[in-house]
């Protein structure tokens, strides 16, 4: 299989020479959109559009109809894999994703099993190969994973959290019970990626979300160490082609250099790190992703092409190993035109 007609994005993340830095905006196919919100509407709710193939294609693409970005990322949620492990996810309004069945007692802690991702993920599959097909290899696609800590966080929590009480009780109190649930959930993200490769996704994003919460020594022990087995189980190269790896631990700039040596391709940063610095830190080791801050993109239209030009600036010189993106996913009220002239303006930068 060739490479995409615009293979940007994957140059960028292999660290080869582009023609241009390019960007995609995490949850690009998202409600700042219109043409979304009609979509979701038709669908019903959130989970049923995620579990249609063909309005899932139909939300990867509008993006890429309104906006000249360089890659698409595969519409669904990072809590598809708790949900087919038979925790019960649902969405209650105006409150986010919730599990019926938390992961709270030892014995259903010990039932835990990883999913077939072909059999009780078929409707990611299919997408996948749907929305590679309408892309007519225009761009590469992303496929995508929550990072076993993240979905852990949810797992045990039963949903959101403030301060991830439970789970971090269970971290100090039960280890051996986190560790459980755990390498469990890192064999179950290994291959739902490894199906996503194998189904058309040219690059694959790890969303370390909540890594970010936990201590120095935590950190290193429940969430990376996962994510580098996750990653040490993944396809490399698919079709002949190489299948580039982002890691993306929000809050995460202070363990950059130890993210660089778990085996990834690429990291992304949020908002509070210094690109150039970072570029510093980890040096030729890996490409970087990030890192505009997504509340940056109600101000005006100039100030939004100043905060772009200056991590660009920031960033520096050479035009290699560089992904444009937000710190985090786009906010839900962003003004669809101050995309445009981000869009518009990273394209425009012509590096020294």
């Amino acid at each position: 299989m060739a490479r995409p007609k615009n293979d940007d994005f994957l140059r960028a993340l292999l660290r080869e020479p582009t023609t241009r830095t390019p960007l995609w905006l995490m949850r690009q196919a998202g409600r700042y959109l219109p043409e979304y919100c009609e979509t979701r509407k038709r669908a019903g709710n959130f989970l049923a559009l995620c579990k249609s193939p063909s309005m899932a294609c139909e939300v990867t693409l509008q993006p890429l109809a309104r906006y000249d970005l360089d890659a698409a990322i595969l519409f669904s949620d990072i809590l598809t894999v708790p949900d087919a492990m038979g925790l019960g996810l649902y969405f209650a309004e105006g409150e986010g994703p919730k599990f019926e069945r938390p992961l709270r007692e030892e014995w259903a802690i010990n039932d835990l099993t990883a999913p077939d991702p072909y059999d009780h993920l078929r409707y990611v599959m299919d997408a996948v190969v749907e929305i590679r097909r309408a892309l007519d290899n225009s761009v590469p696609l992303i496929g995508f994973s929550g990072s076993p800590f993240t979905l852990a966080c949810y797992m045990v929590e039963g949903g959101g959290s403030d301060d991830f009480r439970t789970v971090k009780t269970m971290l100090y109190s039960r280890p051996d019970l986190l560790h459980k649930i755990l390498t469990v959930t890192a064999d179950a993200v290994t291959s739902y990626l490894n199906a996503q490769i194998e189904s058309g996704a040219q690059a694959v994003q790890i969303f370390d979300t909540w890594g970010g919460a936990l201590s120095h020594a935590a950190y290193e022990e429940f969430s990376l160490a996962y994510m580098q087995r996750v990653i040490a189980g993944l396809k490399k190269t698919h079709d002949g082609e190489r299948i580039p790896c982002i890691v993306f631990t929000k809050g995460g700039g202070q363990w950059l250099e130890k993210i660089a040596d778990i085996g990834c391709d690429a990291i992304g940063l949020d908002w509070s790190t210094d690109i150039g610095l970072a570029r510093q830190r980890v040096g030729d080791k890996v490409a970087l992703q990030g890192n505009f801050d997504p509340i940056a993109l109600f101000a005006s239209p100039e100030a939004v092409a100043k905060e772009a030009t200056r991590i660009m600036d920031c960033y520096g010189p050479g035009n290699t190993g560089h992904v444009f993106n937000l710190g985090h996913g786009i906010n839900q009220h962003t003004p669809p035109d101050n995309v445009r002239v981000l869009v518009d303006t990273v394209h425009a930068y012509k590096r020294k």
